[in-house]
């Protein structure tokens, strides 16, 4: 027994001279390390007097401090910013859904201003802002060199005024200048309507309102059309959505899920990741979904297409997503100021991490762009045409009874709006002939 106490305190006795020889260089790289951070911050001090005393001009020291902070924020990625207490007010309004400006979610690029997406119904959609045009003048001053918040304040102006932005587009040959009249933007973050026996569900941010307007658009024209047994499924549009409030995305897709993940996030630290899951209720009641997503469809978007798709709960069409897979926590500063700071990475439910990948759909369906002379062509086409129908004299149809001639009028009148809606907006039109197809395969 003694042999083995003096075994056990020899071995705890070398323990603690290893440790204390491993211990000893780390404390002492750390203390370098230590030394080399205060070091830079006095040479941050240094610049700081000099500009503050030498430069040209009289500087005023506030701001030189808050873009000191900007710098070291933008630094770190395109979504990590400061904002002074003006910015983040103004970003508390934002998300409560009603705000001033043109109407466009904005990133940046290559020194540029790129169009993520313009919302519906705004002076930047009315006026023809695609997602995926780039911004490189306002009012004839560059952006080249901007950082993104700089280059928002300049397209801020009072409600009403006009501003002149200067765009370059893929396929465009030359840059052009596109007029926009400033506005109150005020946005409605879903909008519902039926097409056919479809209903179609406009998803265009997530705020505050996202979930309940969703809610209340499905219920309403669920009981317009009779019950849900008369709806053939859902689409979920969620083209040019920039995305928003992280709750919101995950109310959304809870909103179609009986159970499973919805989206997971890691940070840098392992303990800080979270796991979101759905509960039990389905609102479309196990309805068939179709999710439509382009280039403008960001974050929250690519969140809510991830998670349906991942559960094979919907069937996702359109063109690649925009792929921000990143989450940007805001944390309040002293003086009513904030600072965006990327915290952590999302995942879908099945692992994948989307960040500058986005979803990529099941079905891809591109939204052709169409030349003058092809909407002339068109326009010669649809003048209207003879039938037996038409012809003077001509026989009636003995063989059906009203009541069935009335009803393949109204199918009739069904398909040729498709057949309209697939002329106007051709990816919409292509989810609700899925929805058909899937609605025809379950009735046989």
């Amino acid at each position: 027994m003694k042999k083995f106490v003096i075994a056990a305190l020899s071995g705890s006795l070398a323990g603690i001279v290893a440790t204390s020889q491993i211990a000893g260089p780390l404390v002492a790289q750390e203390a370098k390390n230590n030394a080399g951070v205060y070091e830079q911050l006095d040479l941050f001090g240094d610049i700081f007097e000099r500009i503050r005393i030498q430069y040209v001009e009289e500087v005023e020291a506030g701001e030189l401090i808050e873009a000191a902070i900007d710098g070291m924020l933008t630094s770190l990625d395109p979504h990590s910013s400061y904002l002074s207490p003006n910015d983040a007010e103004q970003m508390r309004v934002q998300t409560r859904g009603e705000f001033g400006g043109l109407g466009i979610e904005v990133t940046q690029e290559e020194g540029f201003v790129k169009v993520v997406s313009p919302m519906d119904d705004t002076p930047a959609d009315e006026a023809g802002v695609e997602a995926g045009d780039f911004i490189t003048h306002v009012n004839g001053e560059s952006l080249l060199g901007l950082t993104l918040d700089k280059a928002v304040d300049l397209m801020r102006g009072p409600v009403g005024s006009e501003i002149v932005i200067t765009v370059v587009r893929e396929g465009e040959q030359e840059p052009f200048d596109v007029s926009i009249i400033r506005d109150t933007i005020k946005l409605t973050a879903v909008r519902a309507r039926t097409e056919g026996t479809s209903v179609v569900l406009r998803v265009t941010t997530f705020n505050d309102q996202t979930f309940a307007n969703l809610q209340e658009g499905l219920m309403e024209q669920v009981e317009e059309a009779g019950g849900m047994d008369k709806i053939n499924g859902v689409v979920l549009d969620l083209r040019n959505n920039p995305g928003g409030l992280l709750t919101q995305a995950i109310k959304v897709s809870d909103a179609f899920l009986e159970e499973g993940e919805i989206v997971s996030t890691r940070g840098r630290n392992p303990e800080d990741g979270e796991r979101f899951n759905a509960g039990a209720g389905d609102l479309a009641e196990g309805k068939p979904i179709v999710v439509l997503i382009n280039g403008g469809s960001a974050s929250a978007s690519e969140i809510v297409a991830g998670a349906l798709q991942d559960h094979r709960r919907a069937i996702v069409v359109g063109t690649k997503s925009f792929g921000k897979g990143s989450v940007q926590t805001v944390m309040p500063l002293r003086g009513e100021g904030a600072m965006r700071l990327t915290t952590a990475r999302y995942y879908t439910p099945s692992g994948r991490s989307i960040q500058a990948l986005g979803v990529s759909p099941d079905i891809i369906v591109e939204q052709p762009r169409r030349s003058p002379a092809e909407e002339e062509e068109e326009e010669e086409n649809n003048r209207p045409s003879r039938s037996e129908a038409d012809l003077r004299g001509s026989l009636n149809n003995d063989s059906l009874t009203e009541d069935e001639i009335r009803q393949i009028e109204e199918d009739r009148a069904k398909v040729e709006a498709t057949a309209a809606l697939r002329e106007q907006d051709y990816q919409m039109a292509y989810a609700i002939d899925i929805l058909k197809g899937l609605s025809a395969f379950d009735n046989d």
